[in-house]
């Protein structure tokens, strides 16, 4: 299976602040999906002090999905994302707990003990944003992505 990993998130994908919305009222996660194949994304965050994953979502090609509504409460969220018509995935160093179906798990200690796998995951830094936008785009290059 052919990895687009990177050990530099940037490198991943292009993030960019989602400011403004065409209601100027939402605030959301979310995942553009500029390739060519469709994607499946997971992703893990802090919740009430607590470390959750959940997946997946099926996002076509290039199109766009709100993955979390509503104004962001952490600073750092993580994504993994596999390419179901090509191969390979889009992953990092945070690992997490996933499955093969769709999940929502707590906690992400001892992954394959618990009946998981452990899955790495990259970070994904909002700053102090409350909205933010994720672009998913094909690799310029061995290990690179490109986009906006």
């Amino acid at each position: 299976m052919l990895v687009r990993t990177s050990a530099i998130a940037a490198l991943l994908t292009s993030v960019v602040p989602y400011l403004f919305s065409p209601s100027g009222a939402l605030a959301d996660l979310r995942l553009c999906n500029k390739t060519p194949s469709r994607v499946g994304v997971a992703i893990g965050y802090v919740n009430e002090k607590q470390w959750t994953t959940e997946g997946w979502w099926n996002i076509q090609a290039k199109s766009c999905e709100t993955l979390l509504g509503g104004d962001l409460s952490s600073r750092y969220y993580y994504i993994y994302a596999v390419d179901y018509d090509h191969g390979g995935e889009w992953g990092g160093a945070a690992f997490m707990c996933t499955r093969d179906k769709e999940f929502t798990i707590e906690g992400v200690n001892d992954c394959v003990a618990r009946g998981f796998q452990r899955t790495g995951f990259f970070e994904v830094d909002t700053g102090d944003q409350t909205n933010w936008t994720v672009q998913l785009t094909e690799p310029t290059a061995r290990g690179g992505v490109g986009g906006r």
